[in-house]
């Protein structure tokens, strides 16, 4: 028996984000600064593209947007705020990954630099929400392993 085709529902568009933790800069993290509206500085991500995984994803929009060959070590959080990105309802799967050497901005990254989560510049969309519940689970001692999947 054929199933009838179901209609496509109309939802938010998926994006992923990487806090890429610098081995070769401890206890620094990568921000990029953006190219595109709306301007200020976020973490490397973007649209994960139809055929690809989230994890894939995210990996390929660090290495566009930071140069960085990035390991995915975590998940931090699934974000969906409808508010979160002033362009529209988007939800980020947010990982933690690590990456050896220095980033370079790339794509429509104007910069990519390494930062103090601490002290980071103002951020974009609900990264500094993102960057607060890293630091808390980093002072905590507990990061997601992706390995319990």
């Amino acid at each position: 028996m054929t199933r009838p085709a179901m209609p496509r529902p109309t939802t938010p568009l998926l994006t992923v984000d990487v806090v890429i933790e610098l081995l070769d800069d401890p206890g620094r993290i990568v921000l990029i600064e953006r190219a595109s509206p709306p301007p200020g500085w976020a973490l490397p991500g973007g649209f994960v593209d139809i055929g690809e995984t989230v994890e894939q994803a995210a990996v390929r929009e660090a290495r566009e947007e930071t140069g960085l060959v990035v390991t995915l070590v975590g998940l931090l959080g699934v974000y969906s705020d409808p508010a979160r990105d002033p362009r529209g309802h988007t939800v980020s799967v947010v990982y933690i990954g690590q990456a050896h050497g220095m980033p370079r901005g790339g794509d429509d990254a104007r910069a990519a630099l390494a930062w103090d989560p601490e002290a980071p510049p103002p951020l974009a969309f609900d990264h500094a929400r993102i960057l607060s519940d890293y630091l808390q689970r980093c002072a905590a001692g507990s990061k997601p392993d992706l390995s319990r999947r």
